[in-house]
């Protein structure tokens, strides 16, 4: 697993050449308030695929800096998300922001006594209308100029609970002129009073993220903090961190273009309603572009990491066709996925010239393109299942299926014809009627006559009952960034994105499936065994349009 050339393994490499380190150290830092998305799969796959390419280590930390929007739950999502990626456990380890709780602090103090940090008293209203704009700088706060002496007997009392939620932070002191309003004296701390589900109830006080994640960094050894392009514009202030702390050996911050996809969303309160609303049944939901929700329906780790490498790196805003996705996994599992049997709307064959209490054994190859994959068998009696799309009463010429009076060939079993036609009471087909050339047992017919269609079958004796789910894209909007304001996103809800056959029909041999246990059903597409007893979940249909260029 291996990063394509691009141009973070040009400054990576340029770094090396030059001396600034002798072992590339990486993380990748999460906040625990949702699962993963495809997009964190990109991230991951950088930073770790850098420090794996030149003999580096790779950290997983948690960004558990704010108490009120963390989950302990989406702790173990995420690190399960990430071992199941890669393959392994982070080379460098597993940390938790909250671990440096106390080094942040004794930062926070350094920064006091250096001129660096004030307590401020203005809200949260007051300091947006003191911040100014893109156009016109801010305005210095009231309480800027307090004594080092003031700022920390302030802050430590901040610190030991004496003070409201929202009455006071600590901004860092730099410019508020400067036309990168990250640098108008941001807030580097705030008080919180509630428990923490790592440090209990010992800290009133936290750090924000980007005042704590450069620090983290620094404690780390990290050389490449790599991110997504939004946090450009926070890099003058990590820098000014790791400057004013004083590190000997500053981590350097580089960024590169999220991944966007069509037909969803990646940013995390939009996956998080459609959770809360209950538009989808999870964050695992298999519509959904989370890890757990791409794992549960069938995506493999290797397809997605081929997903990334192919939408490419870059500054770039783009968007990549969901399809790309579909192709990688669909090329992947036609090569290793063994073909079974379903029917998805059974339809009764009864075969009226094959005895009712005869069986014969049909091998089968689990894959066609594949030897090596060996063979399985199945039962073939005179009361079959079939598709029910697989017959039409009033058919077209071209239709080369099931007809009246029509022949198919039943896959790797006889040609038969379809003599009759039983009706239920409301006037559907509920039966046909066939008879078989028992000459055609995997061979021509003797007198020479085609027979273009070939369809599916299961003995109706041994089948068993299971429930597919279809699943298809949740969005019918290609890029849902750019949804119109005055519309939301359940104007654009597929309806299709879910479709279920409750009554169908599968092989014998699949009762015994393992959950993520994958499957080309013959004609249909490839599946992947879900949790739920006798449920199995799409993950793409067999063939698709779109091409690779």
């Amino acid at each position: 697993m291996t990063l394509d050339s691009n141009f973070i393994i040009d400054i990576v490499e340029a770094d090396l050449a030059a001396g600034r380190h002798d072992k590339i150290r990486t993380r990748f830092p999460p906040e625990p308030n949702g699962c993963m998305h495809i997009g964190s799969a990109k991230a991951i796959y950088i930073s770790y695929s850098i420090a794996k390419r030149y003999g580096g280590t790779f950290n997983l930390r948690f960004d558990d800096t704010n108490p009120a929007k963390e989950d302990e739950s989406f702790v173990r999502s995420i690190e399960e998300d990430i071992i199941w990626l890669i393959g392994e456990k982070p080379s460098g380890g597993i940390f938790y922001g909250s671990d440096y709780f106390g080094k942040c602090y004794e930062f926070a103090l350094q920064l006091i006594e250096q001129g660096d940090a004030f307590v401020c008293d203005l809200s949260a209203d007051e300091m947006r209308e003191y911040r100014g704009t893109l156009t016109q700088p801010g305005r210095e706060s009231p309480y800027r100029n307090r004594s080092v002496e003031e700022n920390l007997d302030l802050f430590m009392r901040m610190k030991d609970g004496k003070f409201p939620d929202g009455t006071r932070t600590l901004r860092a002191k730099i410019d508020m002129s400067s036309p990168n309003i990250c640098m108008r004296d941001p807030a580097i701390y705030r008080i919180i009073h509630i428990h923490h589900y790592r440090q209990g109830n010992k800290w009133n006080i936290y750090p924000m993220y980007d005042y704590a994640h450069p620090i983290q960094d620094a404690l780390e050894g990290i050389t490449h903090s790599l991110c997504s392009i939004e946090f450009e514009n926070n890099r003058p202030l990590y820098n000014w961190v790791v400057e004013k702390i004083g590190f000997e050996s500053p981590p350097h911050q580089y960024e590169f273009a999220r991944l966007n996809m069509t037909h969803t969303f990646m940013g995390k309160r939009h996956l998080t309603r459609l959770v809360n609303t209950g538009t989808v049944s999870g964050w695992d939901d298999p519509r959904m572009p989370t890890l757990s929700g791409l794992r549960r329906r069938g995506y493999t780790p290797s397809s997605i990491i081929d997903f990334v490498r192919r939408a490419g790196y870059s500054k770039s805003y783009n968007v990549v066709d969901s399809r790309l996705l579909d192709h990688c996994v669909r090329e992947e599992l036609n090569a290793s996925a063994p073909r079974r049997v379903a029917v998805f709307k059974p339809l009764k064959v009864t075969i009226t010239n094959y005895p009712t209490d005869k069986e014969e054994v049909f091998t089968l190859p689990n894959n066609p393109d594949n030897p090596e994959a060996g063979t399985r068998e199945l039962i073939f009696t005179s009361e079959l299942w079939v598709e029910e799309d697989d017959f039409m009463e009033d058919a077209p010429n071209k239709f080369h299926r099931l007809k009246p009076g029509g022949e198919v060939r039943l896959m790797g079993a006889y040609i038969i014809k379809c003599e009759e036609v039983i009706k239920g009471g409301n006037g559907e087909v509920v039966e046909l009627k066939c008879t078989a050339d028992i000459e055609t047992r995997n061979s021509m017919p003797a007198d020479g006559r085609k027979v273009r269609g070939t369809i599916h079958w299961l003995s109706q004796k041994y089948a068993v009952d299971a429930e597919l789910r279809l699943y298809d894209k949740l969005f019918t909007l290609e890029d849902m960034n750019s949804m119109p304001e005055d519309k939301t996103y359940d104007d654009y809800l597929n309806p299709e994105s879910l479709v279920i056959h409750k009554n169908a029909k599968i092989e014998p041999c699949l009762e015994k499936a393992t959950p993520g246990e994958r499957f080309q059903f013959v004609r249909s597409g490839y599946f992947c065994k879900d949790d739920e007893t006798k449920v199995f979940n799409r993950i793409v249909a067999l063939k698709d349009s779109y091409k690779i260029i």
